[in-house]
């Protein structure tokens, strides 16, 4: 058994992650582990922008920023830890930019700023101009950033590490357990703290944006270990994904002027919601979409819509949306600037999580008791910022400030710490598992199981959500899990064996999604991204509260908390 030994360890190597890492190592020895090299992680796909007050092109302030966040997250966000992000978000980018990530800029050499879905000015009266860009690469430079200036501080990287269990003792973190890839071989590390930055879980749906990657193994691994995982019921669908394929188009092109068009050629947005049109927010954007092709509306009565950008300046299209114009070009040969894009909503973003305070400190309970030395940031934690339903640009905002403040508490809790010992037998979960997706006999396929999945949990539990839908899927999950644990992985070897950590990530959506159904099923209203049609109207005498998951083995028991507010009291959400 290798061990390895650091002050802190650092899971995941998103922007999240190499924020915290590079924050820690001021005053710490930090490892970062990572399935992936860390700039191929999914940070590096964020297109449109990081949201920051800025007011570079016209007025603007963090309240404004903080009420639109509230708001836009249908008033579930904790609006103590929303006042620090929206705060903190200026003084973000201009350390991101003083650290060299190359901005857009105005003429006059400003950081450069475009409007984005549901970003408002004097509290909702007119979109604003508050998304910071570096064309539509942004966070690809965020990530090439933060790895530089993670690589020049000295932090220790453990690239192709898949870690595949948390390490507690006496209720206190204490390590983690990893899969060397390469070889196969079972790795512990030894730490005071552990950070979990690991991204999503947009893996259980069929039409994603999200990487094969994505797999949400840090909440699963997390929520093993007895922590709640908050709000799992909101997932956003983003509306503007590529036919079939759910690669992101940026809701930066219609920040650009971009709008979207029914069969009919009509620009349906301005009946939903007039004000903002089509930069409402994502979960009305991606419901007005289904009503549409719901209704007959669709391109040729296809399930989809067009993005149209005909209208614009080529020239624009081609400096500002390049990335766009590769993709659209590569995948459907269509030239975006001619011809309009056919789109349709894809699963996008985990507004649930493992639950965490404003200091990325992991919390265990509805009283928020924190759990010592376990920290969590990024879209796999829930603080919670995008309550039900987070607003574009925000995602970046979150996993760089909140991975900023993780970073720095955990230098500061490992100065005043001593190691916790180690569990006796520290692998034997982890053997445990592996030793029966490998066992003898077993016929069922991992990927049949996870194709069944993806495409009932888009079917049952998406967009639109009913009871006997989600009734239906509790049961579907229940049978996929007792397929599961028939699974036989048939690689038998060591170094690369994909295989088995597939079948491990496997287990880690099924988990995710038992809870993210069974906590949709209990509340009975719709809020945000979770949209029950049984249920439409928001119901805040009831449900304006988070809901906590706990896994027990092939259950999931619900309790509530309340949702923190100071500034901003519930209204009606119009745009």
């Amino acid at each position: 058994m290798a061990v390895h030994q650091f002050d802190a360890v650092i899971v995941g190597a998103g922007g999240a992650g190499l924020m915290a890492a590079l924050q820690a190592s001021q005053s710490a020895r930090i490892a970062v582990l990572s399935k992936l090299y860390p700039t191929r992680s999914h940070t590096g796909t964020a297109q449109g922008g990081i949201g920051a007050a800025l007011g570079n092109l016209e007025t603007d302030t963090w309240e404004w920023h903080m009420f639109d966040t509230v708001k836009g997250g249908d008033y579930l966000v904790d609006q103590d830890a929303a006042e620090i992000m929206c705060r903190e978000a200026v003084d973000t980018v201009y350390e991101l930019e003083h650290m060299g990530l190359p901005f857009s800029r105005t003429p006059d050499g400003k950081i450069a700023q475009r409007p984005f879905g549901g970003h408002t000015k004097e509290f909702g009266k007119a979109p604003v101009r508050r998304s910071c860009y570096a064309a539509d690469r942004t966070g690809h430079m965020i990530l090439q950033t933060l790895y530089q200036q993670c690589i020049k501080q000295g932090v220790t990287f453990f690239d192709e590490y898949h870690v595949v269990d948390l390490l507690t003792r006496d209720g206190a973190a204490c390590g983690v357990v990893a899969v060397e890839i390469a070889t196969g071989d079972l790795h512990v590390f030894h730490a005071k703290a552990v950070l979990f930055a690991t991204g999503g879980c947009g893996r259980m749906y069929k039409i994603t944006s999200n990487a094969l990657t994505l797999t949400g193994d840090g909440m699963a691994v997390v929520g093993r270990r007895g922590i709640p995982l908050e709000d799992m019921e909101f997932f956003q669908f983003h509306p503007t994904g590529i036919y079939k394929m759910g690669i992101l188009i940026t809701e930066g092109a219609r920040g650009e002027g971009g709008i979207l068009r029914n069969g009919k050629g009509e620009r349906f947005m301005e009946k939903y919601t007039p004000t903002l049109k089509d930069l409402a927010p994502r979960d009305m954007v991606s419901r007005a979409i289904f009503r549409e092709v719901r209704e007959g509306r669709g391109i040729d009565g296809k399930d989809y819509v067009h993005l149209d950008l005909t209208h614009l300046d080529p020239k624009v299209i081609r400096e500002k949306l390049p990335d766009i114009t590769d993709f659209v070009e590569t995948y459907l040969g269509i030239d975006p600037s001619r011809a309009p894009i056919p789109i349709q909503p894809t699963a996008h973003y985990a507004m649930g999580g493992i639950p965490t305070n404003a200091r990325a400190e992991v919390v265990a309970d509805e009283k928020n008791t924190v759990f010592p030395g376990l920290y969590a940031a990024g879209e796999c934690a829930c603080v919670s910022v995008h309550g039900a339903n987070r607003l574009g640009t925000n995602s970046l905002v979150d996993i760089i400030v909140f991975g900023r403040r993780g970073g720095k508490q955990v230098g500061e809790f490992v100065k005043k710490a001593s190691f916790t010992p180690l569990p006796e037998k520290p692998l034997e979960q982890t053997e445990a598992r592996f030793a029966a997706l490998k066992r003898e006999g077993g016929g069922e396929s991992v990927f049949e199981i996870r194709k069944d999945l993806q495409e009932e949990m888009m079917d049952k539990a998406s967009v639109f959500r009913t009871e006997p839908d989600l009734t239906k899927m509790l049961q579907i999950i229940g049978d996929l899990k007792s397929r599961y644990s028939k699974i036989h992985v048939k690689d038998r070897g060591t170094g690369y064996n994909m295989e088995l950590l597939e079948a491990f990530e496997l287990g880690c959506l099924l988990d995710l999604a038992q809870a993210t159904v069974t906590s949709a099923l209990a509340r009975q209203e719709s809020r945000g991204a979770h949209y029950r049609e049984d249920f439409p109207k928001r119901d805040d005498a009831n449900w304006l509260k988070h809901t906590l998951a706990k896994i027990n083995g092939q259950r999931v028991t619900l309790s509530y908390k309340p949702v923190s507010i100071t500034k901003f009291q519930p209204q009606e959400r119009k745009y």
